[in-house]
């Protein structure tokens, strides 16, 4: 767990994407120490199950062992933030234990696949990607990660950032991620959003499309959630640290 130099007043849990560590957060701490006092915030930035110091655990991880490790790892009341994968742990979370959040900011995140043959195909699509982890070199997974279309307009020295990020991790970890936290996994959490109870922000990068629209579904259902729309496109922890950094301070604020 890393953790940033603010005060004790509030702690802000940040969650990280598939591939990615507590140290995709390196920006964004950054960013919130200068806009925000050091007696109002404790960032702190949580590696997920196969990631990070987290990587070799003894069986794949699951959505409900996520959510109970972010409770346990937490204090009784804090601000929650998650990106992408992140994102849909986070929003878990928040509907586990609505008491505990003072807030909650979603980054490039989604509530789930609807369609269950969609979920069967993606978590199909996840195995192959668990086996080519398994089976090319790791730098070369990399580059072709990062080289999807999701990510493929990135400027050059944000896709290096990323890559630094995903090489910190272990191949295996990362398997056994996809195979228990891949989006086809986790049961659509759509019928759920009208008894979300957290003040909510979803931020997202104006070029990335599928993510504003499915922002836009979120805030139309959850009562308590808005809508920021940011320069940059998926990968906004790095893209766009500071409109991460703002937004956050805007919950505290709340």
């Amino acid at each position: 767990m890393m953790e940033g130099a603010c005060g004790e007043t509030e702690t802000v849990l940040m969650l990280h994407g598939f591939g990615g560590s507590a140290r995709s957060f390196d920006l964004v701490i950054a960013a919130l120490e200068k806009i925000v006092s050091a007696e109002r915030c404790t960032p702190q930035a949580l590696d997920l199950p196969g990631h990070g110091q987290l990587a070799h655990q003894p069986s794949p991880p699951t959505f409900e062992g996520c959510v109970e490790g972010v409770l346990a790892r937490a204090p009784e009341r804090f601000l929650l933030c998650g990106y992408s994968m992140g994102g849909r742990i986070a929003l878990q979370v928040a509907l586990a234990a609505p008491d505990r959040l003072s807030g909650l900011l979603l980054v490039s995140a989604s509530a789930g696949i609807d369609s269950e043959a969609e979920r069967r195909q993606r978590i199909a699509s996840d195995e192959r990607l668990a086996a080519s982890l398994e089976a090319r070199p790791f730098q070369e997974f990399v580059g072709a990660w990062r080289a999807q279309p999701l990510f493929a307009d990135q400027p050059p020295a944000v896709r290096a950032l990323a890559e630094e990020d995903m090489l910190r991790n272990d191949p295996e970890g990362l398997a056994a991620a996809l195979r228990g936290l891949g989006a086809g996994r986790m049961p659509p959490l759509w019928g759920r959003l009208r008894s979300l109870a957290v003040p909510t922000v979803v931020l997202v990068g104006e070029r990335d499309e599928k993510y504003v629209g499915l922002g836009r579904r979120i805030t139309a259902l959850a009562p308590e959630a808005r809508l920021v729309v940011v320069e940059g496109g998926h990968g906004l922890l790095l893209e766009n640290p500071s409109a991460v950094a703002g937004a956050i301070s805007g919950l505290l604020q709340a």
